[in-house]
């Protein structure tokens, strides 16, 4: 591994991400989770730009394009509670997107770890409930932290550690004020 500066900037841009990201599985809605991600995606496609890791900046990217076409549904469609036709289109387009993605940016069976990570993902802010995102998250930073390990992002996999907890303390908490509310 190179100490050179464009790794430690890298590694500062990978902090930015996971922090923001952390603050995602605390969100008590839907617009703050989809902004919290959207700079987390932003400082993320920097690292990954400064890591030459090219399945995640392409993952990344298109992350960016499923929050603002989500963030864009939501403000002019209102928060709906079920899925509709459109949503259901929006997911496979995206998810073609992504294997198509997947297919220019292959570098090996570990590059698809990001690509699996991305598309769950996108599945778990698809959905409507933050419920679900917060269990999906589970196997997203799972996943990613696989990833991490695998471009050598010191920070990635520290992060991703922590971010994993986060994911399972921010489920624990959503169960449990579902059962106060009951």
């Amino acid at each position: 591994m190179d100490w050179s500066i464009t790794y430690i900037v890298s590694q500062i841009f990978t902090i930015l991400t996971y922090l923001f990201l952390a603050l995602t599985y605390y969100a008590k809605n839907r617009k703050k989770l989809l902004i919290l991600s959207f700079l987390s995606i932003s400082a993320n496609i920097i690292a990954y730009i400064l890591l030459s890791a090219w399945s995640g900046v392409a993952m990344c990217i298109i992350a960016l394009i499923r929050n603002v076409i989500f963030f864009v549904d939501e403000k002019k469609n209102g928060k709906r509670e079920t899925i509709n036709k459109t949503d259901i289109i929006i997911l496979i387009v995206l998810y073609s997107i992504s294997i198509v993605s997947a297919i220019f940016t292959y570098e090996g069976l570990y590059s698809l770890l990001s690509v699996f990570a991305a598309m769950l993902y996108t599945f778990s802010v698809w959905q409507k409930k933050t419920k679900m995102y917060k269990l999906l998250g589970m196997p997203v930073e799972t996943l990613w932290l696989l990833y991490n390990l695998y471009i050598m992002s010191i920070f990635g996999v520290i992060s991703e550690s922590i971010l994993l907890i986060c994911a399972i303390t921010g489920y624990w908490l959503e169960i449990k004020k579902n059962r106060k509310n009951e």
